[in-house]
């Protein structure tokens, strides 16, 4: 079941929506950039529950994994970078 039902259409690039109650605290009004076509992969769907949501709808990611490590040589240095994948996170998700 979706998560907002779209209300209006509010200019030329702006949508308000009708989300639901436990997302009350969420501004209704985006903007066309922050919406997306829901491709229904029933696997990138994670429960909000297991996230463990703050007051603020906010909540903290905990690394689980180092999965790739690179040093890019500059001219004068070098920089080191890992690539992490996070608890809530498919490994396509990985940053």
């Amino acid at each position: 079941m979706g998560q907002f039902q779209l209300l209006r259409h509010v200019g030329k690039v702006a949508y308000e929506l009708e989300l639901l109650n436990y997302l009350a605290s969420v501004h209704p009004m985006f903007h066309v950039s922050l919406l997306k076509k829901c491709v229904g992969d029933p696997t990138s769907i994670v429960p909000l529950e297991s996230l463990g949501i703050q007051d603020k709808l906010s909540y903290e990611e905990v690394s689980v994994e180092i999965l790739d490590r690179k040093v890019r040589k500059l001219r004068n240095k070098e920089i080191a970078s890992v690539k992490v994948l996070w608890s809530n996170q498919l490994v396509k998700g990985a940053t």
